[in-house]
């Protein structure tokens, strides 16, 4: 059986088993989530927004993957999702560079999964510019249109607000969810499950929803959107010192 395979099978299986406790059980804030206070601005006053903190290198970040993906396509409409890549050492940056120089290209729908594999299953460190450059052009890429991005001022800014969001939201681990300004929560929260944390975080949009007002519809309805801007930029908030 196929290594990404097991993954999705035991992912399904953590879904599964974690279903009838979650449904038994009102997720606790101080156990199951964090509450962030003060709140970060919000992003938007329509849309609720999600966001996931990772890191390509991280095996738990790779086994999350066959849970969240299929998770986010029954977010509704109004829910706004994206990914930011964590930095909690130098050694990690070429790997966030290189998933927001993915995203300035138009290639992270394609190429997302794709970089977990080779880092996972072919043991491809990519760690460098050089190696991310040679792995790339294997999939299409032109080397110098790679490292125009890699090494352009909106990545390096990227990765900047990467940092504050981690600070932010007081991020000690991947994969974390964080659910629009307010709410913090990961899979060592819910006891290690990846399949538990998901419903913990559709409880907290539900919640967010209500903080906002915003209008009840079935779950499912309209397509999630898409945003590369966390709400981070619009924070008044005192700068957060780059953690270490």
């Amino acid at each position: 059986m196929k290594p990404y395979r097991r993954l999705l099978l035991a992912a399904l299986a953590s879904m599964l088993l974690a279903a009838p406790v979650l449904a038994q059980k009102k997720p606790e804030q101080g156990i199951d989530y964090n509450l962030i206070s003060p709140s970060l601005p919000p992003e938007s006053n329509t849309s609720v927004e999600v966001i996931e903190f990772f890191w390509y290198g991280c095996p738990h970040c790779y086994a999350f993957e066959p849970a969240i993906t299929p998770w986010i396509k029954t977010l509704r409409g109004d829910v706004t999702f994206h990914r930011v890549p964590a930095v909690f050492h130098e050694s990690w940056t070429p790997h966030a560079k290189l998933y927001y120089a993915l995203e300035a290209l138009g290639e992270t729908d394609r190429l997302h999964k794709t970089v977990f594999d080779a880092i996972h299953q072919d043991k491809q460190q990519l760690a460098t510019e050089a190696s991310i450059a040679e792995f790339l052009e294997k999939h299409g890429i032109p080397r110098k249109k790679f490292t125009d991005a890699f090494n352009s001022f909106t990545v390096q800014s990227k990765i900047q607000r990467s940092l504050k969001l981690q600070a932010a939201y007081k991020i000690d681990g991947v994969p974390s969810m964080a659910v629009d300004g307010r709410y913090v929560t990961s899979n060592t929260m819910v006891g290690g499950s990846h399949g538990a944390v998901l419903p913990v975080v559709d409880y907290l949009i539900v919640e967010a929803r209500k903080q906002k007002k915003l209008p009840k519809a079935a779950d499912g309805a309209g397509k999630p959107q898409q945003s590369s801007k966390p709400a981070d930029e619009k924070s008044k908030q005192k700068k957060p010192q780059q953690p270490k």
